[in-house]
């Protein structure tokens, strides 16, 4: 999501006539993009506010922005901490104050093959451990029209490829007039010319409906692709997480998903060691991630967030060391299934969109969201092309370019 708002920003800047510079020094405008998911990740973006105070010291007509998730509608106390800044705009909002520059004009866009279209921002669901739903606020979804006519005019400018983006994507709709759903947004999107692939992030499962797989198996341009974090494998600290499932209900869910995408890949988050997990309720998590087998499996070490229910409520008591082992314990399990997952793939051809150059290798992601790189002279970038496996690994696919398209 806030890969996504950057572009925005920055696209909507360079159709007014300004270019990205790669030195600070040579700025005209800063926007900093906060993210506040994490505490070090808060601390990181104030500690960058405060380094930026000299360059506008020594250049006053220098225009300084922050957005993201710092920002909310009270920003009294913002103003007081960073007077050097000059405007603050919320993620999704626009920057009114771009219209008032002098010299701004409006110019064609071009973009990427692949692009990121946010859908619904904020989330209803607050789980005890997120900050989103404070910082984002309540879920809000954009009209279906308005995000058709977006990737219409995405394709049209090259966009081979749209993610559509919500902090809980399964959510959309629901406040619209008429509550259409994600199902009926795919099957509209599915229908634009010259689209070749959909994908959406990220889900609930509590929220994930049998129509939705439905969709993803039968829309020919919707990608074999589900990202369903569990977060965890006992129902316990599921319930202290306020996730509003239990470990059972999520087997079902993938057990029908993989009924109807037996080729698909699906991807889970996990957090490991938060407040009063034992060894015992660690290791439902494990033997879950061990009996379900996932393409990728995100995990994180429990810290806790200020202004959050478990911030406020739970004690944070699993020790740091344990926390960690943990964590590298479930990485080396993902390694080794992820290893044995990719390894199906040796020999066959797979379709992939090539998003760039990488040590001299294009790089490109399979429908199903793997990674392949090839070597070839020509130039491929923006293209669908198959490309026949040679070498296969947990992270990442080597091959041989078979076919454009």
């Amino acid at each position: 999501m806030n890969k996504a708002e950057s572009e925005r920003v920055g696209n909507l800047f360079e159709q007014h006539g300004y270019q990205a510079t790669a030195s600070l020094d040579e700025a005209d405008i800063i926007v900093l993009n906060s993210c506040v998911v994490r505490q070090s990740a808060e601390n990181r973006a104030t500690s960058r506010l405060q380094s930026l105070k000299p360059l506008k010291k020594a250049n006053p007509g220098l225009i300084l922005a922050l957005t993201g998730c710092l920002v909310n509608s009270d920003n009294a106390l913002l103003k007081k901490n960073f007077p050097h800044v000059d405007y603050f705009f919320k993620p999704g909002d626009h920057p009114q104050w771009l219209e008032q520059a002098s010299w701004a004009q409006t110019l064609p866009l071009q973009v990427p093959a692949s692009e990121y279209v946010p859908i619904i921002q904020g989330c209803d669901n607050f789980c005890s451990y997120c900050i989103v739903p404070y910082r984002r606020g309540r879920e809000i979804s954009r009209p279906l029209a308005e995000i058709r006519d977006e990737v219409r005019e995405l394709v049209l400018r090259g966009a081979k490829e749209i993610t559509l983006l919500g902090q809980n994507v399964d959510s959309y709709g629901h406040d619209l007039p008429g509550r259409p759903d994600l199902a009926d947004l795919l099957s509209e999107l599915n229908d634009i010319p010259g689209l070749s692939r959909l994908r959406f992030l990220t889900n609930h499962p509590k929220d994930m409906t049998t129509r939705l797989i439905a969709a993803v198996a039968t829309l020919d341009k919707v990608c074999e692709q589900i990202n369903l974090p569990v977060q965890s494998g006992d129902n316990d600290i599921l319930e202290l997480m306020k996730r509003g499932y239990t470990a059972e209900h999520y087997r079902r869910l993938i057990t029908q998903t993989r009924r109807q995408l037996p080729e698909g890949a699906i991807s889970t988050d996990v957090i490991v060691g938060f407040p009063s997990e034992s060894e015992e309720q660690f290791g439902q998590t494990f033997n879950l991630l061990c009996e379900l087998r996932f393409d990728t499996v995100h995990v994180a070490a429990y810290s806790p967030r200020p202004g959050t229910v478990a911030a406020r409520e739970l004690d944070d008591n699993v020790p740091t060391a344990e926390k960690s082992r943990r964590l590298n314990a479930i990485e080396h399990l993902q390694e080794k299934i992820a290893a044995e997952i990719n390894a199906r793939l040796l020999g066959g051809t797979v379709e992939i969109l090539v998003e760039g150059r990488k040590k001299g290798k294009w790089q490109g992601r399979t429908r199903s969201g793997k990674i392949v790189f090839f070597t070839d002279n020509g130039n491929h970038l923006g293209q669908l092309v198959d490309v026949r496996i040679e070498k296969t690994g947990p992270w990442s696919m080597q091959g041989k370019i078979a076919l454009n398209k």
